[in-house]
């Protein structure tokens, strides 16, 4: 383990992350919030941390090995998650605590949106724009940044972009070179916020506003400027808006990568993933639309459809915005759409949950295993398109849910140990894992209510989720550690 390059690395990417901290601070300053001072000192604070720990080993530009980029990606977004709570520690809103001021930088970075924050109408123009940003920037994940703006690095970024990249192919590169790559991630991401910003301006919401949700719509994080979430501006072409969006930012970039370089829609209509995520979120909302309109939860056939589409594609793609109370609506409608939270987005995507091609995969597999018993002796392959899969991605998809779901249940029993009751744990765990936000039961609204063991142990769900389970859980096996 190459530690004085991973000291280095963290040194550099604390440093860049300190530059989050000033457009918040010029936001406070045109504003006269009030909240100037807190990002000032934790500007300089988390740059000073970054320089101290950077300088005694900037000369240790060694090649870094897989290893070590899961090492550095996983102590970047812990460091990252304790840093970027400092400025709402020492801006002191609503006597926010260590716990809850970590449990709200951790949220936004692994674009969960779940708050512990009450009175969002009344924080500091700072404050509500620095939430957004921390979603923005964990949308597409800082390291790509870093990568992408920092060829100085002198390391193997492609050891730093596999780790971080979700999905069950961590391979797929869409240009020859890293840096390439992750510019290219970077400009449709950076489009598609210019763009989700000017649809919401125009649908009628303030600039302030506009570019806030946009960096959490695109980001697929669900925090809001208002207590309300979507629902304060009840404007059906803001609701309209929001939904184009979402489920632009919860399909694979690399195909939207391939859609502009080839000026066509060939690549969404041909890919497997895609057509599984549009054909789920569209029978899910059939459903909830359907069941609304039978129960009459709504006035009119109108709001039910408009409320119904909403939310399934909030849930379904792990925003997490709201315009309705859903865990009060009436059957199993909070548990379908949480149930759908699980599924999540594509790969490669900002999305969280399981990711659609696992669970394409898990189904065709599972067909698989009917037909041999039928033909005990047949050779059937997995194919997604007309590829066949090879065993070990198979194999790597069964572990990883595995996993999800064992983790998923040990999680559960710890929070009811620390006084939860069922339903609030296990929505609780599954917004967390699933980076969504909002849950069932006390923390249907907010996590504000939930003891501090509570909010660490979903915090840690939180950087599970984000960094796809195994990124972290690897660095817990004896094996990592030996030479």
């Amino acid at each position: 383990m190459q530690l004085l390059v991973i000291q280095r690395i963290l040194g550099l990417l604390l440093m860049v992350f300190s530059t989050a901290l000033l457009p918040p601070l010029f936001v406070g300053l045109y504003y006269q919030d009030g909240a100037v001072d807190s990002f000032a000192q934790a500007f300089v604070g988390i740059l000073i941390c970054g320089f101290l720990l950077y300088l005694p080993v900037r000369n240790q530009k060694k090649e870094l090995r897989l290893r070590d980029g899961f090492l550095v990606v996983v102590l970047f977004w812990g460091v990252l998650g304790v840093a970027g709570g400092l400025p709402l520690y020492l801006s002191g809103i609503n006597d926010i605590s260590i716990t809850d001021a970590i449990f709200e930088s951790i949220s936004g970075l692994t674009t969960t949106g779940a708050t512990v924050i009450v009175g969002i109408d009344d924080l500091p123009h700072a404050i509500l724009i620095y939430r957004q940003e921390l979603q923005w920037l964990g949308g597409m994940g800082i390291i790509v940044l870093a990568v992408a703006v920092l060829p100085m690095l002198g390391v193997g970024g492609m050891q730093l972009f596999r780790a971080e990249t979700p999905g069950p192919v961590k391979d797929t590169k869409l240009t020859p070179r890293i840096t390439e790559t992750a510019k290219a991630l970077w400009y449709i991401y950076l489009g598609l916020t210019v763009s989700c910003a000017l649809a919401y301006w125009v649908a009628g919401m303030s600039v302030f506003d506009a570019i806030s949700h946009s960096f959490s719509t695109v980001a697929i994080g669900g925090f809001s400027t208002r207590d309300a979430s979507i629902g304060y501006f009840d404007s059906t072409a803001i609701q309209f808006v929001a939904i184009v969006f979402m489920l632009m930012s919860g399909v694979n970039f690399a195909i939207h990568f391939t859609a502009l370089r080839r000026r066509s829609l060939n690549p969404y209509r041909r890919d497997a993933e895609f057509r599984t995520y549009i054909m789920v979120l569209f029978v899910v909302s059939l459903v909830t639309i359907g069941y609304l309109h039978l129960t009459k939860t709504y006035d009119s056939t109108a709001e039910s459809i408009i409320e119904g589409l909403f939310q399934v594609v909030s849930i379904g793609t792990t925003t997490g915005f709201t315009t309705a109370d859903y865990y009060t609506w009436p059957g199993f409608l909070p548990v379908l759409l949480l149930y759908v939270s699980f599924i999540g987005g594509c790969s490669g995507s900002t999305g969280g949950g399981i990711k659609v091609i696992r669970v394409l995969l898990l189904v065709k597999q599972g067909a698989r295993e009917l037909k041999r018993l039928i033909h005990p002796n047949a050779q059937i392959a997995v194919k997604i398109g007309k590829k066949a899969l090879p065993e070990k991605v198979l194999e790597a998809v069964w572990g990883f849910f595995a996993a999800y779901f064992a983790i998923s249940a040990l999680m559960i029993l710890a929070l009811m140990a620390t006084g939860l009751d069922l339903e609030t744990a296990f929505s609780a765990v599954a917004a967390c894992l699933n980076n969504l936000g909002p849950g069932l039961g006390d923390v249907g609204q907010n996590f504000a209510s939930i003891s501090d063991p509570a909010k660490w142990i979903l915090s840690f769900a939180m950087l599970l989720g984000r960094l796809e389970i195994f990124t972290l859980l690897v660095l817990l096996t004896p094996g990592f550690w030996r030479k």
